[in-house]
């Protein structure tokens, strides 16, 4: 009995320790992460998110294939600059130190649209 109440007393500090760490859902996040091909052109990254629709955060991503990069995420009313060739050359000579935030294409930040976890169904 004694155990299983340990165990139990254990349970909780760990979970309230997680929620304590998770921070607030309603801060959005300010960048994502980016797999880039040697040509820039965009690949997909795994990324271990939240189980909620809610949160979109990203809690850490890998590349299976090509540099992984920063990116932050468009503002209210800001889009993310269109995928052409010149783009994506800008794009990979940008990445170099391993981030875009700050980056500029066209006076435009190269910035990424935010996770939609509920657009997925």
């Amino acid at each position: 009995m004694r155990i299983s109440m340990i165990a139990g007393l254990a349970f909780a500090a760990c979970a309230c320790a997680g929620a304590a760490l998770a921070g607030p859902m309603s801060n959005p996040p300010s960048e994502r992460t980016l797999c880039l091909d040697v040509g820039g052109q965009s690949q997909p990254a795994v990324c271990m998110v939240p189980a909620s629709r809610l949160d979109k955060r990203e809690d850490f991503c890998l590349c299976n294939e090509g540099l992984k990069v920063s990116a932050p995420v468009c503002g209210p009313g800001e889009r993310a600059p269109a995928e052409n060739i010149s783009y994506e050359k800008a794009r990979k000579a940008a990445a170099r130190d391993g981030s875009l935030i700050g980056d500029l294409y066209e006076g435009r930040a190269m910035c990424v649209a935010a996770r939609n976890p509920a657009g997925s169904f």
